[in-house]
């Protein structure tokens, strides 16, 4: 069985993405509960407007699951992507290659 280090809600933090208080609150949890900066934090999301925009503009690394392939297509405004993945398991795969590579 697979335990979660951390779990943060929006009933917890109080408000809801793409509101920046949910990433603040995360950052300052991750590091007071767990001892990681905001450098050891990737943050792995489908939703554009609601994830990635918000997560960039408090400087988080990301990955985007880009399920509907709109990085083949190209959109406007699109923040910066550290990663694109079409799939959890090609995340996971590439993640699993990265390690084997070690």
């Amino acid at each position: 069985m697979l335990e979660f280090d951390a779990v943060y809600t929006a009933e917890d933090i109080g408000s809801y993405k793409p509101d920046a208080a949910n990433f603040d609150y995360l950052v300052e949890h991750v590091a007071a509960d767990l001892g990681h900066g905001k450098a050891d934090i990737l943050h792995t999301a489908q939703s554009i407007r609601h994830d990635h925009v918000p997560a960039r503009s408090i400087g988080l690394d990301n990955a985007w699951i880009d399920r509907n392939r709109l990085s083949e297509v190209g959109i406007p405004d699109l923040p910066e992507m550290d990663h694109v993945f079409f799939s959890l398991a090609d995340m996971a795969a590439a993640v699993a290659a990265e390690l084997n590579s070690a």
